[in-house]
């Protein structure tokens, strides 16, 4: 999920355990099921991302004559919010075939997020299949400083159990609450993405989603017409110095970049347009002054924490798999489980996508101020 998300080392032949009781820690990996998937922080290193064309299978599914008909088995689907997120039982994501993949692209770019309950199969299909999953819908990435499993770099991990000796992020701050769009700091940023939990404590844990084109559609059309003409930096320097600190795994696989977005941006597919600034990443505003940057930057952070009737939240239950679009969505961690010493280990899949696209025609995204 969240770069910022617990990831525990463990052990490989590039990384040392950090483990209190090793012996009883090891033993307890070897007997966990997942232990094939436990997040190693390998030492390799990566030149930088180059730009790619990006071919978006959701517009594909535009020719169908019936777009949802992937749908057409489920046993139940439901809307969570009017604008956000639909719910769906009784469909077997293991079993799409090409253009069932191509309508789900779409629905998950209507709907910001989707999330299919049942999907044993599917996680239990491994990470070989995980990577031909995520190449249907677009360039995998590599996660510059995340945990993954042994052997496939392009499946991000997020892991946390009762012998875990650091912390998120957040530790010195009053909330968890950290909203973001994944590695938006990259040149072209993820659209269509999946997570789901391998192992969950009892209770806790759940996942908060916004809508940032609902987000965007509450201010006034003159403050999105000014909001449309700015653009700003999003770096990755800081997610790459905390890990540098020892509190993740201590690895920087890519040298961390920062690029210029445009604050509105408009979904390829569908045309929406999407608020597209987040607390994480999002560093300064271009061509304003360091306090006006300061102070717009805190009103759209604000507007999105108190947007909870553009939100919803996702509990996770066993064998969930959940799909979102990052272009039009932001989503947080909720970290109410820290005294706990179950397992949390989940697994993400991270196409990139195409590089924003401004929602205002002609505006130049360069760095010059």
């Amino acid at each position: 999920m969240s770069s910022t998300s617990v990831e525990t080392q463990t052990e490989s032949a590039s990384t040392t355990l950090k483990l209190r009781g090793a012996t009883d820690a090891q033993k307890y990996q070897e007997e966990y099921r997942y232990s094939h998937l436990l997040p190693v922080f390998s030492q390799d290193h990566y030149p930088p991302l180059t730009p790619f064309e990006h071919h978006d299978p959701g517009r594909r599914a535009l020719n169908h004559p019936n777009p949802r008909s992937f749908l057409d088995s489920a046993t139940s689907v439901t809307e969570l919010t009017p604008n956000l997120g639909t719910e769906v039982h009784g469909i077997n994501l293991r079993a799409l075939d090409s253009d069932a993949r191509d309508q789900l692209a779409l629905e998950v770019a209507r709907r910001g997020l989707v999330v299919f309950r049942d999907q044993q199969e599917f996680i239990d299909a491994g990470p070989d299949f995980y990577r031909e999953w995520g190449s249907h819908f677009g360039r995998l990435h590599i996660h510059p400083t995340s945990g993954h499993p042994q052997g496939y770099p392009e499946i991000h991990l997020v892991y946390r159990d009762a012998n875990s000796s650091f912390n998120f992020e957040i530790e010195d701050s009053i909330t968890s609450t950290v909203w973001h769009s994944d590695v938006s700091y990259e040149l072209q940023p993820p659209g269509l993405t999946t997570f789901f939990l391998l192992s969950q404590p009892t209770t806790g844990g759940d996942t908060l989603f916004t809508s940032q084109v609902s987000t965007l559609k509450k201010l006034s059309p003159q403050f999105v017409a000014f909001l449309k003409t700015l653009k700003a930096v999003h770096s990755g320097i800081e997610q790459a110095n905390f890990s540098r600190s020892g509190k993740r795994g201590g690895i920087v696989r890519r040298d961390p970049v920062e690029h210029v977005h445009p604050l509105v941006r408009r979904h390829p597919v569908t045309g929406e347009e999407a608020l597209y600034v987040n607390r994480q990443f999002t560093r300064r505003i271009l061509g304003l002054k360091r306090e006006e940057s300061e102070t717009l930057l805190r009103f759209l952070y604000d507007h999105i924490d108190k947007g909870g009737d553009v939100q919803a939240r996702v509990h996770w239950t066993p064998n969930t798999v959940v799909l979102w679009d990052n272009r039009v969505t932001a989503h947080s961690a909720i970290v109410d489980y820290g005294e706990s010493k179950e397992r949390r280990h989940g697994a993400r899949i991270t196409p990139q996508a195409e590089r924003p696209i401004p929602a205002l025609d002609g505006l130049e995204l360069s760095s010059d101020q």
